[in-house]
């Protein structure tokens, strides 16, 4: 057994987060520390340290290890980091056993795997209209105000009941809570969020429907059931999470499609059962994370040892999503998308207790729009250089601020 210390080499000297993060690969320093140094205490911009867990073994054993706190970072006295979303101790991502056993076993009795999957013939429906429209207003169009953005949005509302006249502002609103860079804009969005959400539960107890908010409402485990502020968090929290993230992940997806692979888009027209082993390879291979983690950290309770690395009490841990996806022990030839990979086990969406909940839906959505649009835009291709694409700075995600396309 080892004690990291400050780390060596150049990646050790970079300040956390690294820099060079893009949708394409995580930050190189990364990728340097994971073959030398895989769980490695670094600086911090700003002042002090962090430790990065960047190997994937390592990852996963830090995502289930349970002397690593995620409600701990919430609390009094835990160290603050600048430009990554600050949690609420209400919300699900931010809670411990048995605190996160309770939540999570109410939220799973409603939103669960079958209610998402009879979801499947509006998603299909929803993405049919909007490519409808998108072709029949012609080339070029700014596939994000179009399709990747207007998709997520009208599905988690939806899934929530919240009215159409009120998904114009929940946009705002949630774009507002991505921005980790502006603390006072991301906790305005939260403000608005968590108000509109009081009062859309105030309005389900009274008139429910065959919604999630509603089911929400109503999920009980014996006398047990949730607290007014836990649905106000969890419902903006999957709203944030269910539009801004699938938004993301869509767009960076089909830029790197048809900008790097436009081989294996031409072969989805042809070949639709290929999707689902495609989105599987895009969840690993495109970095959605801004700073290359999930954005939350975890606190030290107590010595605990990752990889054989010991991490003292009262240390702060960030695991490298991304990095951990690249790791070629597990992944061959792990710098490139193979769309032949089989057996990809990759962690874009956790591990352990804090899996993502809405996993299944992401995958669905994003399934069932690379399915469509490749089917129907065969030739789609970008309408500006990739130099030219602007992306939204200081931003949890790596979000395009529009993407420019042609067809025909």
């Amino acid at each position: 057994m080892t004690t990291a210390a400050t780390g060596s080499g150049s990646a050790a000297r970079e300040a956390f987060p690294f820099p060079g993060s893009s949708y394409r690969s995580s930050a190189p320093g990364y990728d340097r520390l994971r073959t030398t140094e895989p769980v490695a205490r670094v600086p911090v911009a700003g002042g002090g340290h962090t430790w990065v867990v960047t190997g994937y073994a390592e990852a996963r054993e830090a995502l289930v290890e349970p002397g690593l706190s995620r409600a701990a970072i919430s609390g009094p006295g835990a160290p603050e980091f600048p430009g990554f979303l600050k949690a609420p101790p209400e919300m699900i991502a931010s809670m411990d056993p048995p605190e996160h056993t309770r939540l999570r076993k109410l939220v799973t009795k409603a939103f669960t795997v079958r209610r998402i999957e009879q979801m499947r013939p509006r998603i299909q429906e929803i993405v049919d209209e909007l490519l409808d429209e998108m072709a029949g207003k012609g080339s070029p169009a700014d596939l994000v105000e179009r399709f990747t953005s207007p998709l997520p949005l009208t599905v988690i509302c939806e899934l929530l009941g919240v009215p159409v006249e009120d998904r114009a502002r929940f946009h705002v609103w949630a774009r507002q809570f991505a921005m980790v860079s502006d603390p006072a804009q991301a906790q305005e969005g939260a403000a608005q969020l968590g108000m509109y959400m009081g009062r859309m539960i105030g309005l389900k107890r009274e008139a429910p429907a065959d919604d999630l908010l509603s089911a929400l409402i109503a999920a009980r485990d014996e006398d047990d059931r949730l607290s007014e502020q836990e649905l106000v968090v969890f419902g903006y929290a999957l709203l944030g999470a269910g539009f801004d993230t699938t938004a993301c992940q869509l767009a960076n997806s089909v830029l790197s499609l048809v900008e790097y692979h436009p081989e294996q888009w031409r072969r989805l027209g042809e070949h639709p059962q290929e999707v689902p082993g495609t989105v599987e390879e895009l969840l690993r291979g495109v970095n959605l994370f801004g700073t290359d983690t999930s954005g939350f950290p975890r606190l030290a309770l107590r010595d605990v040892t990752i990889g054989g690395v010991t991490i003292p009490r009262g240390e702060p841990v960030f695991v490298i999503l991304s990095s951990a996806n690249r790791d070629a022990s597990v992944f061959p030839h792990a710098e490139r998308l193979d769309f032949t990979r089989e057996d990809n086990r990759h962690i874009t969406f956790g591990h352990g207790i804090h899996h993502c909940l809405g996993a299944p839906l992401a995958r669905l959505e994003l399934r069932i729009a690379i399915e469509a649009l490749t089917r129907r835009f065969s030739d789609l291709r970008l309408d500006v250089p990739e130099s030219e694409l602007r992306w939204q700075p200081g931003d949890v995600n790596h979000n395009l601020l529009a993407l420019p396309v042609r067809w025909g």
